[in-house]
Protein backbone atom coordinates (compact mmCIF):
# COMPACT_ATOMS: atom_id res chain seq x y z
CA UNK A 1 0.00 0.00 0.00
CA UNK A 2 2.65 2.63 0.58
CA UNK A 3 4.72 1.58 -2.09
CA UNK A 4 1.74 1.47 -4.95
CA UNK A 5 -0.30 4.36 -3.09
CA UNK A 6 -3.25 1.94 -2.07
CA UNK A 7 -4.12 -2.19 -2.26
CA UNK A 8 -7.59 -1.91 -4.57
CA UNK A 9 -7.29 -3.27 -7.73
CA UNK A 10 -3.43 -4.97 -7.50
CA UNK A 11 -2.99 -8.15 -8.33
CA UNK A 12 -0.61 -10.10 -6.10
CA UNK A 13 1.33 -13.73 -7.15
CA UNK A 14 2.30 -15.90 -4.95
CA UNK A 15 4.91 -18.56 -6.00
CA UNK A 16 5.65 -21.16 -3.66
CA UNK A 17 4.05 -23.16 -0.61
CA UNK A 18 0.64 -23.00 0.48
CA UNK A 19 1.52 -22.24 3.74
CA UNK A 20 0.29 -20.04 6.73
CA UNK A 21 1.77 -16.73 5.57
CA UNK A 22 -0.14 -17.98 1.76
CA UNK A 23 -3.52 -18.88 3.93
CA UNK A 24 -3.53 -15.25 5.82
CA UNK A 25 -3.43 -13.72 2.13
CA UNK A 26 -6.16 -15.77 0.91
CA UNK A 27 -8.49 -14.51 3.68
CA UNK A 28 -7.49 -10.99 3.53
CA UNK A 29 -7.09 -9.87 -0.32
CA UNK A 30 -10.47 -10.28 -1.46
CA UNK A 31 -11.19 -7.70 0.81
CA UNK A 32 -9.08 -5.27 0.33
CA UNK A 33 -9.65 -5.60 -3.22
CA UNK A 34 -6.83 -7.32 -4.78
CA UNK A 35 -6.44 -9.84 -7.16
CA UNK A 36 -4.90 -13.23 -6.08
CA UNK A 37 -2.73 -15.38 -8.71
CA UNK A 38 -1.19 -18.89 -6.62
CA UNK A 39 1.32 -21.07 -8.25
CA UNK A 40 2.16 -24.22 -5.66
CA UNK A 41 3.27 -27.62 -6.66
CA UNK A 42 1.28 -30.55 -6.37
CA UNK A 43 0.28 -31.65 -3.24
CA UNK A 44 1.47 -28.05 -1.34
CA UNK A 45 -1.52 -26.34 -2.37
CA UNK A 46 -3.31 -24.57 0.69
CA UNK A 47 -5.87 -25.73 3.07
CA UNK A 48 -9.00 -26.70 0.81
CA UNK A 49 -11.46 -24.78 3.28
CA UNK A 50 -9.11 -21.47 2.88
CA UNK A 51 -9.77 -22.28 -0.70
CA UNK A 52 -13.60 -22.64 -0.51
CA UNK A 53 -13.47 -19.00 1.67
CA UNK A 54 -11.12 -17.26 -0.80
CA UNK A 55 -13.42 -18.05 -3.54
CA UNK A 56 -16.14 -17.10 -1.47
CA UNK A 57 -15.01 -13.52 -0.68
CA UNK A 58 -13.11 -13.18 -4.81
CA UNK A 59 -16.79 -13.83 -5.37
CA UNK A 60 -18.61 -11.07 -2.74
CA UNK A 61 -15.62 -8.67 -3.65
CA UNK A 62 -15.76 -8.59 -7.09
CA UNK A 63 -11.76 -9.70 -7.18
CA UNK A 64 -10.15 -12.47 -8.99
CA UNK A 65 -8.42 -15.87 -7.48
CA UNK A 66 -6.52 -17.98 -9.43
CA UNK A 67 -4.80 -21.28 -8.73
CA UNK A 68 -2.21 -22.69 -11.05
CA UNK A 69 1.07 -24.86 -10.52
CA UNK A 70 2.54 -22.94 -13.32
CA UNK A 71 4.77 -20.03 -11.47
CA UNK A 72 5.04 -18.06 -14.80
CA UNK A 73 1.10 -18.22 -15.47
CA UNK A 74 0.39 -16.99 -11.84
CA UNK A 75 3.05 -14.06 -12.38
CA UNK A 76 1.70 -12.74 -15.22
CA UNK A 77 0.30 -9.08 -14.98
CA UNK A 78 1.21 -9.42 -11.12
CA UNK A 79 2.45 -6.14 -9.45
CA UNK A 80 3.70 -7.72 -6.53
CA UNK A 81 5.00 -10.97 -6.53
CA UNK A 82 5.71 -12.64 -3.38
CA UNK A 83 7.08 -16.11 -1.69
CA UNK A 84 8.33 -17.13 1.65
CA UNK A 85 10.25 -20.22 3.09
CA UNK A 86 9.42 -23.45 1.17
CA UNK A 87 10.44 -25.58 4.40
CA UNK A 88 9.03 -24.23 7.66
CA UNK A 89 9.76 -25.08 11.13
CA UNK A 90 8.78 -28.48 11.70
CA UNK A 91 9.27 -29.93 7.91
CA UNK A 92 12.94 -29.84 8.27
CA UNK A 93 13.15 -33.78 7.23
CA UNK A 94 11.16 -33.62 4.51
CA UNK A 95 13.69 -30.25 3.20
CA UNK A 96 14.98 -32.96 -0.03
CA UNK A 97 11.45 -33.97 -1.09
CA UNK A 98 10.38 -29.99 -0.57
CA UNK A 99 13.28 -29.00 -3.16
CA UNK A 100 12.83 -31.63 -5.64
CA UNK A 101 9.18 -30.23 -5.70
CA UNK A 102 10.00 -27.03 -5.87
CA UNK A 103 12.41 -27.27 -8.24
CA UNK A 104 11.38 -24.06 -11.13
CA UNK A 105 9.69 -22.06 -8.65
CA UNK A 106 12.68 -19.91 -7.32
CA UNK A 107 11.46 -16.06 -8.43
CA UNK A 108 14.23 -15.02 -10.93
CA UNK A 109 14.22 -11.80 -13.21
CA UNK A 110 12.60 -14.37 -16.50
CA UNK A 111 9.59 -14.53 -13.83
CA UNK A 112 9.44 -11.51 -13.42
CA UNK A 113 9.01 -10.59 -17.73
CA UNK A 114 5.80 -11.47 -17.61
CA UNK A 115 4.56 -9.32 -14.65
CA UNK A 116 3.44 -5.95 -14.50
CA UNK A 117 5.98 -3.34 -15.44
CA UNK A 118 5.69 -1.81 -12.13
CA UNK A 119 6.15 -4.71 -10.28
CA UNK A 120 7.48 -5.06 -6.48
CA UNK A 121 8.45 -8.39 -5.01
CA UNK A 122 8.10 -9.61 -1.04
CA UNK A 123 9.57 -12.08 1.10
CA UNK A 124 8.57 -11.87 5.05
CA UNK A 125 12.25 -13.12 5.85
CA UNK A 126 14.68 -15.26 6.13
CA UNK A 127 15.18 -15.94 2.66
CA UNK A 128 16.89 -19.27 1.00
CA UNK A 129 18.51 -18.57 -2.12
CA UNK A 130 16.53 -21.22 -3.59
CA UNK A 131 13.10 -19.30 -3.14
CA UNK A 132 14.14 -15.74 -5.14
CA UNK A 133 17.76 -15.48 -6.59
CA UNK A 134 19.86 -12.23 -5.68
CA UNK A 135 19.46 -10.52 -8.87
CA UNK A 136 15.64 -10.24 -7.68
CA UNK A 137 16.09 -10.13 -3.85
CA UNK A 138 18.83 -7.16 -3.81
CA UNK A 139 17.12 -5.19 -7.05
CA UNK A 140 15.37 -1.68 -6.51
CA UNK A 141 11.83 -3.46 -7.05
CA UNK A 142 12.52 -5.81 -3.87
CA UNK A 143 10.62 -3.95 -0.74
CA UNK A 144 11.79 -6.65 1.68
CA UNK A 145 13.06 -4.62 3.71
CA UNK A 146 10.58 -1.87 4.01
CA UNK A 147 8.67 -4.92 4.50
CA UNK A 148 10.17 -6.06 7.42
CA UNK A 149 10.95 -2.49 8.99
CA UNK A 150 6.97 -2.54 9.24
CA UNK A 151 6.43 -5.50 10.42
CA UNK A 152 8.56 -4.30 13.14
CA UNK A 153 6.48 -1.21 14.75
CA UNK A 154 3.65 -3.72 14.73
CA UNK A 155 5.42 -6.58 16.92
Amino acid sequence: QEHHGGLKGLTMAWIGDGNNVLQSFMESAAKLGIHLRIATPRGFEPDFRITKISEQNAKEYGTKLLLTTDPLEAADSANVLVTDTWISMGQEEEKKERLQAFQGYQITMQTAKSAASNWTFLHCLPRKPEEVDDEVFYSPRSLVFQEAENRKWTI
